[in-house]
């Protein structure tokens, strides 16, 4: 069996090893031949805010930069992404697509805004690789749908009127981008469920995620003949803020558990986004519904400082998530310029930065951590099963080429030795201190 060994340090940034020893040392990661999950893949968020810092470089450093994250033979490969539904947090201003109140008929829809810097942003990704998935979610419906005349705050207005046209109001989205020539393949119904913002956003409960479904949504795409799959998507909760959610404990059940549990909706419902503390829920759902989709929707995103330490936490929850029966893992902002400032005040990380000044590229600890993951697990890879003292820092894969795919952290100050046994074999790998290490069994 062949072996080769990856690994990024604080110095040093993805270099190849040849430390191949085969040893006959206690193992201390047990790689199981046990499939578990599908892989459907790896990504990021599309804003507006990413595209304005690509415009800061010339065409030769963008077109490197969007090779290294979307090409099929770049760095990231990037095969599963995200988009809002008009304005994010990360939108240059807040929109919707229509603003013309009482236009319950979507007359006046159009989402000629985003072809300012969102379109772009996309059309650039296709370009590199006209198989990727793309998910969308609005952060607000338009203002006068809502109880408060307002992108940020408030909730859906619960009137027939209005859902009707809230469901139009994905139908045309999803026909307009597909008249600009981009497939909206997965709809999620909103960012973060549960959270009531200063930023773009709209609170959402259980039960009116799943007569949305099941009344208007469901029925709306079967009539217009959309194809894009509807997720109930995406879940953050339990928060500890939201007052009137009592039990924290049964977030499962009144989200995906309360939706999912109901026929009608079920049978419109292709999968179930989880971001943020939706990571306290994914377990429970993916028990529950095992034959349904489930990917992490958003990467926590930090304070714009792109710590090692930060990347270390963000190791943890790729690994959380699919330990936990994860199918994918979208990154937030890939590229943003330094500190990542929002359009309300939250400085988030990125991947790269981006400095308008002086037109300098930064990649960032965290670029390396999904590096270390999209760039050798392949669309369609099962999760293996993993034990031993070192489990707790690592998650292997088997790729459809019959690879295996192992990838560890070391988040101590020390080297350490992990013995890796697999097949029969047992591998030894000394592991810098601070570091992300990739092997790949061949």
């Amino acid at each position: 069996m062949n072996f080769t060994y990856y690994k990024t340090t604080k110095k040093d940034k993805f270099l190849k090893q040849e430390l191949q020893n085969i040893v006959k040392a206690k193992p201390t990661l047990h790689i199981s031949q046990t499939e578990n999950r599908t892989i459907e893949g790896f990504g990021s968020c599309f804003n507006e805010l990413g595209m304005k810092a690509l415009n800061h470089l010339n065409e030769n450093e963008r077109r490197k930069i969007l090779d290294q994250l979307f090409s099929p033979e770049g760095d990231c490969r990037f095969n599963l992404c995200r988009m809002p539904i008009g304005a994010s947090d990360y939108a240059t201003e807040w929109y919707s697509y229509n603003e013309n109140e009482n236009d319950f008929d979507m007359e006046r829809f159009s989402i000629e805004n985003d072809k300012r810097l969102l379109m772009p942003y996309i059309k650039e990704a296709l370009k590199r690789n006209p198989n990727i998935v793309l998910t969308a979610s609005p952060w607000s419906p338009p203002t006068w749908m809502k109880t408060q005349k307002t992108c940020n705050f408030g909730t859906l207005r619960w009137e027939d009127e209005i859902l009707k046209a809230y469901a139009l109001y994905f139908v045309k989205f999803v026909e307009a981008y597909k008249n600009e020539g981009i497939t909206i393949h997965q709809v999620h119904i909103q960012n973060e469920v549960v959270a009531d913002q200063k930023f773009p956003s709209c609170r959402w409960t259980g039960e009116q995620l799943r007569d949305f479904i099941k009344n208007h949504l469901g029925p709306a795409f079967e009539k217009h003949n959309i194809k894009s799959e509807i997720w109930l998507g995406t879940i953050n909760a339990p928060e500890p803020y939201v007052e009137w959610l009592e039990d924290y404990t049964q977030d499962f059940d009144v989200y995906a558990g309360l939706v999912l549990r109901d026929p009608e909706a079920y049978k419109y419902v292709s999968g179930v986004g989880y971001q943020w503390a939706g990571k306290n829920a994914i377990q429970r759902s993916v028990e529950a519904f095992p034959e349904k989709s489930f990917i992490q929707t958003e990467n926590e995103c930090g304070n714009g400082k792109n710590t090692w330490l930060y990347a270390e936490y963000v190791f943890n929850l790729f690994r959380h998530y699919f330990v936990n029966g994860a199918n994918g893992y979208m990154y937030w902002n890939a590229v943003l310029e330094p500190k990542g400032m929002s359009t309300w005040g939250w400085e988030q990380n990125s991947m790269i930065t981006v400095n308008s000044e002086t037109k300098e590229i930064e990649y960032n600890p965290e670029f390396y951590v999904m590096k270390h993951f999209s760039h050798f697990v392949q669309k369609g890879a099962k999760r293996l099963t993993t034990s031993g003292v070192d489990s707790v820092d690592a998650v292997a894969f088997k790729n459809p080429d019959e690879s295996i795919i192992i990838v560890i952290s070391n988040k101590n100050d020390k080297f350490r030795i992990a013995n890796i046994e697999f097949s029969g074999e047992v591998f030894e790998v000394e592991l810098e201190g601070h570091s992300f290490n990739t092997i790949v069994l061949k």
